[in-house]
């Protein structure tokens, strides 16, 4: 079963949140903790990152397999939110049959793109664990392969200085980027309120996305947030509760 954080009450629908790609449930705290005023939010570590059980397999419907069980053992429908990787394993999730009220896909399509990370793990690979003794000389020795701070600062919150080693499964992820840029053969469709949330400065949902998105979710709505990009949670995290509050409220 994948680690779970949990902020509120029983009240309401539950609302779950998967993370994108080398994140974890605690990258949500803030947002989590603010959208519990009125229901039980549940931001889960993905299986190969935080406290989640490690696997070779990281394909989105083996994603999407652990979200379901989750839902599952919760034992009613659910809202589940998705952000880059985890709105991918979201909508595999929500047409394999989940029991699901409403969707939220924040800043991606169910298309294959061709932006790698494998360069992040290579950076994170052959940093010498056992010889950093803080996280600002981890910062130090990531800068020299990766030049965005924000980047190296997000990377970091997954590394254990005290065990000398990353919350997350590097070797899988690297083996598996081809289905993480990617995404699946689904069939069927989602027909309940689903909205793709987006950035107005990312360009990771087009509009020739859009007859794709509404022949598998009917009843997809979009929305953007200005002055955000692909990390628009962080970005504008007041705008993203807002527009996530009206839409699950709705």
């Amino acid at each position: 079963m994948l680690h779970m954080i949990t902020h509120g009450s029983d009240a309401g629908t539950p609302l779950l949140i998967a993370h994108g790609l080398f994140g974890s449930g605690r990258n949500w705290g803030v947002i989590a903790k603010r959208l519990s005023d009125t229901r039980r939010v549940i931001a889960l570590d993905l299986r190969n990152h935080g406290a989640s059980p490690w696997q070779d397999d990281h394909s989105y419907p083996a994603l999407a397999e652990d979200l379901s069980e989750v839902i599952a053992s919760i034992g009613g429908p659910v809202d589940l939110l998705g952000h880059s990787m985890g709105g991918k394993a979201a909508m595999v999730a929500a047409l394999s049959g989940a029991n699901i009220r409403r969707l939220i896909v924040a800043d991606i399509a169910p298309v294959t793109y061709d932006h790698t990370q494998q360069h992040l793990i290579d950076a994170m690979q052959a940093l010498p664990l056992d010889q950093l003794s803080s996280r600002a000389k981890a910062e130090q020795a990531l800068s020299g392969q990766i030049g965005d701070p924000t980047v190296r600062s997000f990377l970091l919150q997954s590394l254990n200085l005290q065990d000398h080693t990353w919350r997350l499964n590097l070797p899988a992820l690297g083996a598996s980027m081809a289905d993480i840029i990617g995404f699946p053969e689904v069939s069927g469709q989602f027909v309940t309120q689903t909205l793709f949330l987006t950035g107005a400065n990312s360009d990771y949902l087009r509009p020739e996305h859009r007859p794709l998105i509404k022949s598998l979710f009917p009843k997809a709505r979009f929305a953007k947030i200005p002055n955000a990009g692909h990390w628009l949670h962080a970005e504008r995290p007041r705008e993203f509760e807002a527009v996530v509050r009206v839409f699950l409220d709705a």
